[in-house]
């Protein structure tokens, strides 16, 4: 209670000293703004509702913050803000909350998560059309990716400053940093950038925050979307929340499994079975064509890792694979084919290290006596694609920022 009545009693100096606007502006103005968003955003405005707005002296706060409990702010820095501005500020806290930031960085650096989890809901906010504040965060390239996805493409010691401060693990604002890091499992003056496993209580209730949000962001877009008022492109990005993000190895595992799940065929049976034409069970090796980039930006130890991969699970599916190498030319080497009880092995050194051309790869298939039933392109997709999209399933395993114009794409993260 001593040390809450010292920051109140601060916070009114500042604003006796003329230092700040009146906080009772203040508070109007964010009552403004939370009210244009429920009125022009009911999905957005339905999470800020969730956040208590909390005053905090400038010395404790330069920004804004939360913990996933409240929103705290200097009344300077609102005072500084447009009405616009501040719908922002307040969408992009209460976004970080319900896409569940403060729960999903696991073994990941604190800086560049941070970092990773701005660009992800400053692009989301602009898209919906809300003006950002100056300086804050939102690389173009990264549109459409997860804060997972992005993390990756952030350096280890960023030099991009986060709109806010994320008080996640266990810090406190201002003076209070050290006893709270101490709390949290991390050294006094330590910048957080270490995967320091929380205490189990501290755990537990993380645990319970993030499934209080989830709650929270399906509550609130069933109400929108009651009242029309929840696009399509929200209603997507609410069902990626709610069903937990899955690494590569398994999204990419549920691909070939559902690829060579038996399936019943119509075709002619021999004659000796009777003209009848009934639907049978069939069941067949899946033919698996894999495809390695080789233009020199995805390196040895990538693509043996990715091949060990394929390896594993080309056993279980009842994979034939057969294997090619490609940078703005096939490798003449190859391909290579291996059925499902034999090792993936390939040449010590792949060529390469040129450009990169899909097309080559998909005239070679089209010549080829047979198709497969998946084509798997490892890549960074920086690259000509052929126009049009093959006949057969395709999936891009992309390492990097880069899109494709047609197929299935999974992010390596």
């Amino acid at each position: 209670m001593g040390g809450q009545h010292h920051r109140s009693y601060a916070l009114r100096h500042e604003i006796r000293s003329g230092a700040l606007t009146d906080i009772a502006d203040i508070q109007t103005k964010l009552g403004a703004a939370r009210t244009r968003l429920i009125l022009e955003r009911p999905f957005i405005g339905a999470l800020v509702m969730h956040l208590p707005l909390v005053p905090v002296a400038a010395s404790r706060c330069d920004t804004v913050a939360t913990d996933a409990r409240a929103l705290y702010y200097n009344p300077a820095y609102i005072a500084a803000l447009t009405l616009a501005e501040t719908q922002f500020v307040l969408a992009h806290e209460a976004l970080h909350c319900a896409l569940g930031h403060f729960a999903r960085r696991s073994h990941r650096l604190r800086r560049p998560w941070d970092v990773a989890c701005d660009h992800a809901v400053n692009l989301l906010l602009i898209d919906d059309g809300l003006k950002p504040p100056e300086g804050a965060l939102a690389d173009p390239d990264f549109r459409g990716l997860s804060a997972e996805e992005i993390y990756p493409l952030i350096p280890h010691e960023p030099t991009e400053g986060t709109l806010d401060r994320h008080l996640f693990d266990g810090q406190e604002l201002g003076a209070d940093h050290d006893a709270a890091a101490r709390a949290g499992g991390v050294r006094p003056h330590d910048s957080g950038d270490k995967a320091t496993p929380l205490p189990g209580a501290a755990q537990d209730e993380r645990a319970g925050l993030a499934h209080l949000w989830r709650s929270r962001i399906v509550s609130a877009a069933q109400q929108a979307r009651r009242a029309g008022r929840l696009a399509d492109s929200w209603l997507r990005r609410v069902d990626r929340v709610i069903e937990p993000q899955l690494s590569w190895r398994t999204l990419l595992a549920r691909y070939l499994v559902c690829a060579a799940r038996d399936d019943y065929s119509f075709q002619r049976p021999p004659r000796r079975e009777g003209a009848a034409l009934l639907p049978r069970l069939a069941s067949g090796d899946l033919d698996l064509c894999v495809v390695l980039d080789t233009s020199g930006s995805i390196g040895a130890d990538e693509l043996a890792q990715f091949v060990s991969e394929v390896d594993a699970m080309k056993g279980q599916v009842r994979a034939r694979v057969t294997v090619h190498a490609c940078d703005e030319r096939l490798d003449p080497r190859g391909p290579w084919e291996f059925q499902h009880w034999e090792s993936i092995v390939l040449p010590p050194e792949l060529g390469g290290g040129g450009g990169t051309r899909f097309a080559p790869v998909f005239d070679w298939i089209a010549a080829a006596p047979r198709r497969p039933d998946i084509l798997l392109y490892f890549t960074d997709a920086q690259g000509e694609f052929p126009r049009q999209a093959p006949a057969f399933p395709v999936i891009w395993l992309v390492k990097g920022r880069g899109g494709v114009p047609w197929g299935e794409r999974i992010q390596l993260n």
